[in-house]
């Protein structure tokens, strides 16, 4: 039996990874499954199992996973691509027998009315259509989005402005990246998980005005934010290199945003973890401009 990653060597996989070794799970326990030997080197000197396997080959999962194992698929990072992608593992999970599969989905799973979540919403229902034993790990908006490493806080900073195509007083319930990886590890290491959907989310929701607001007062800089109509915004995003597929979501998340559909705070990360969740202001200042 071992614990399953797939993408590992990605920054939620690593850290996973980090968290599963920190709760003492040996590290022979552990399967890295990543695209790459070179990027899964440095998992292989801890002593974690590792299996070059791509999502976009199947044959390559042939020997992934072993009856009994407790398995992650992270899903895939390539619009558009994640259904076919994700069939591939599951496939591979069911032919094996493995005891759980949890799964990276979205806040909202079935409810969510928004473009993004229809890969998500059609890879829970391959897992349910399955059979497996499963649980479903709905993530809201990753903090990193606006402040971290998937954002441009120094240029947020530099411009003075925070841009969407959602008023100010829309409200995210946003969580780190590292939070997200210690509900992971829970669910995989502990029982009374199988079966289950967990709404995953900050303990607190913010809104755009208070996040330029906090940026302001870290930072030292004025910050405002200013909405646009959506056509403008992709324009932008389009303008400065974002494909067009991806600013269309990110355009169309803002949308969900602005009518309340990432501000719910069900309590279920914090109860897993079993710590409030990282505020936002503690992302902003771990991604300020040193």
């Amino acid at each position: 039996m071992s614990i399953v990653i797939t993408g590992a060597t990605g920054q939620l996989g690593r850290l996973i990874i980090a968290d599963l070794l920190a709760a003492g799970v040996p590290a022979g326990e552990i399967t890295a499954v990543a695209r790459s030997a070179e990027k899964a080197a440095d998992l292989g000197a801890l002593g974690v199992r590792t299996r070059i396997a791509d999502y976009d080959l199947p044959e390559t999962f042939a020997d992934v996973f072993q009856a009994g194992d407790r398995a992650l698929l992270i899903s895939g990072s390539e619009a558009g691509r994640r259904i076919p992608q994700h069939t591939v593992v599951v496939d591979a999970a069911k032919a094996a027998g493995v005891a759980q599969l949890a799964y990276t989905s979205v806040f909202g799973g079935p409810k969510a009315d928004f473009l993004l979540a229809r890969e998500h919403q059609a890879t829970e229902q391959l897992i349910l259509d399955s059979g497996l034993p499963y649980t479903f790990l709905r993530n809201n908006w990753y903090s990193e989005v606006y402040a971290g490493d998937l954002a441009d806080l120094a240029g947020i900073i530099e411009r003075g402005v925070l841009l969407t195509n959602a008023p100010g007083d829309s409200r995210v319930a946003s969580a780190t990246r590292g939070d997200f990886a210690a509900a992971a590890a829970v669910v995989l290491t502990t029982d009374g998980h199988l079966n289950k959907a967990y709404e995953l989310g900050g303990d607190v929701a913010w809104s755009f005005e208070e996040f330029a607001d906090e940026v302001t007062r870290q930072s030292g800089e004025k910050v405002v934010h200013a909405a646009v109509p959506a056509a403008e915004r992709k324009a932008i995003l389009v303008g400065v290199g974002v494909p067009e597929g991806f600013a269309e979501i990110l355009v169309d998340v803002d949308e969900a945003i602005g009518r309340g559909a990432l501000a719910g705070t069900p309590g279920d990360l914090s109860r897993l973890i079993g710590r409030p969740t990282t505020p936002i202001a503690d992302s902003i200042a771990a991604a300020l401009p040193k």
